[in-house]
């Protein structure tokens, strides 16, 4: 961008639709470039926050036309005494506290999203310690912690799916706490109701509570089983079923226990039920319990990332799932689901840390930028950066070093779900 082909205006004058140059540092203002068209009257709020009197503008780039502004002196502000009344911050003191609350913001939100992640695991395991001596007791701590999902998911209108850090603890309570969040969120998406939801959360909480029965060495599958083992591995439905059956839970949660392992096509275990005869429970839980097994099964070696998971899961699994559900949860999960490593158009990696159902293709992701320091790195919502875009994903170890360390993708994935806010357009700096 030349200076010759750019104007100066008031900053009073901005309007959407003009292609704005910043002449301030990286670290000077929130934005994720210097030079970028205005889309919003939010990005104009952000900008006028910024000290600035007067912005540089390249009318050839941009959709509408203003005059020049008049001298500076014209727009000085007067601070009583005939002179001009500095602004209390610098435009670089202002985007860096802009920066601090932005980010302290951020850190809250996932810090609640974890914190109910974890308790929802302890609650888990206090379930599986109940059922032999108190089923009563192991159904309302079950109920109480679906109700409390249910509860949050409704009155959060729309929610995010939030990529949490990484996850320490047992696998055996982080998957269905995982099963669980992902499940009530692709039946909110599906339209279910509150009844329905809490059916459908108990369901995906408790589907492998009988792996407690199982001898420890195949409580987890392993594509090594020999066949004894494995079908000693598929009785876990039987006992969950069973100890659902104790804790006396209605009959479309035992039926959508005992289908956790059917496949539309017929193609599963342990009654090769086919998809006409599951309930939409059954339905659910199978599918969200496949991606989660494929992103974090018992050996990570073979862990796939979350955008090959649901690749496989349509390209190679379509016909086992219903078509209903699995074409809202790729809408709900996004092309590139939360944990996915991509590069974006302008050849930066990024790490996608939530995805908003309603705008699939522009998450919310982390970038990789020297410049800018991990402890004070920023989400950027795609939504609010038009000018970016994800050109491909990648798995972690395609990663340069320097940025496998800035991003740290997870080794396991687990997910929670936040109130989507409109986020303001100065969140567009990558953090």
């Amino acid at each position: 961008m030349e200076d010759s082909q750019s104007k100066l205006i008031e900053i009073r004058q901005l309007r959407k639709g003009m292609f704005v140059q910043l002449e301030l540092g990286w670290m000077d203002h929130p934005f994720p470039t210097g030079s970028f068209k205005i889309s919003s009257d939010e990005q104009i709020q952000t900008l006028r926050s910024l000290g600035l009197t007067q912005i540089r503008y390249l009318p050839s780039r941009s959709d509408v036309q203003v005059d020049e502004a008049p001298d500076a002196g014209a727009v000085a502000v007067s601070n009583g005494h005939g002179d001009a009344a500095p602004p209390e911050l610098s435009p670089a003191e202002q985007a860096r506290a802009w920066r601090q609350s932005e980010r302290q913001a951020q850190e809250r939100s996932l810090e609640v999203c974890e914190r109910r992640f974890f308790e929802a695991t302890r609650q888990y395991k206090r379930v599986g310690e109940q059922i032999r001596t108190s089923p009563g007791d192991a159904r309302r701590q079950s109920e109480e912690l679906v109700g409390g999902c249910v509860n949050e998911l409704l009155s959060n209108g729309e929610s995010v799916i939030r990529l949490l850090t990484e996850v320490a603890g047992d696998r055996s309570a982080t998957h269905p706490v995982n099963v669980m969040i992902i499940s009530l969120l692709l039946g909110q998406a599906l339209g279910m109701g509150q009844k329905a939801l809490e059916e459908l959360g108990l369901v995906a909480m408790l589907h492998d509570l009988g792996k407690f029965e199982l001898p420890e060495r195949v409580r987890a599958f392993d594509d090594h089983f020999t066949s004894t083992e494995y079908k000693l591995y598929q009785e876990h439905v039987v006992h969950s079923v069973n100890v659902a059956q104790r804790m006396g839970l209605p009959p479309e949660v035992l039926k959508g226990i005992s289908q956790h392992h059917e496949m539309a096509d017929g193609s599963g275990f342990p009654m090769r039920v086919k998809g006409d005869t599951m309930n939409i429970h059954g339905k659910i839980v199978a599918l969200v319990n496949r991606y989660d097994n494929l992103c974090n099964p018992s050996r990570m070696a073979i862990a796939l990332t979350p955008h090959e998971a649901l690749s496989v899961i349509f390209a190679q699994m379509k016909a086992r799932f219903d078509g209903t559900v699995l074409g809202a949860f790729i809408r709900m999960m996004g092309v590139y689901p939360p944990g996915s490593v991509v590069q974006l158009v302008n050849d930066r990696f990024a790490l996608v840390v939530s995805v908003n159902s309603a705008r699939p293709l522009r998450p919310r992701i982390l970038v990789h930028d020297p410049q800018v320091p991990r402890s004070e790195a920023l989400v950027l919502d795609l939504e609010q950066a038009p000018e970016l875009g994800i050109k491909r994903s990648l798995k972690a170890s395609q990663l340069p070093k320097a940025a496998l360390d800035y991003l740290s993708p997870r080794q396991r994935i687990c997910y929670f779900f936040e109130r989507a806010v409109e986020a303001p357009a100065a969140a567009g700096a990558p953090r």
